[in-house]
């Protein structure tokens, strides 16, 4: 099972960077790279936040998505 998530979609949607979306949220470009490729699972507190930012509940910004 891994983590998946529409970031990118909603940076589109938003017509935000990668780095625009790090600034507004408090952490760096490559933080938001990875979480968009999925190499890295974000804590709770920032799923929440760029969640709040793109005004859509975490679970249809973030899913889980089974096998592999």
């Amino acid at each position: 099972m891994s983590m998946k998530n529409n970031i990118k979609i909603e940076r589109a949607r938003y017509n935000l960077t990668q780095g625009d979306l790090a600034e507004k949220i408090g952490v760096s470009r490559q933080s938001i790279n990875a979480i968009e490729k999925g190499k890295y699972v974000p804590s709770t507190l920032l799923a929440i936040k760029i969640a709040k930012l793109f005004k859509l509940p975490v679970e249809e910004l973030f899913f889980l998505e089974e096998g592999e």
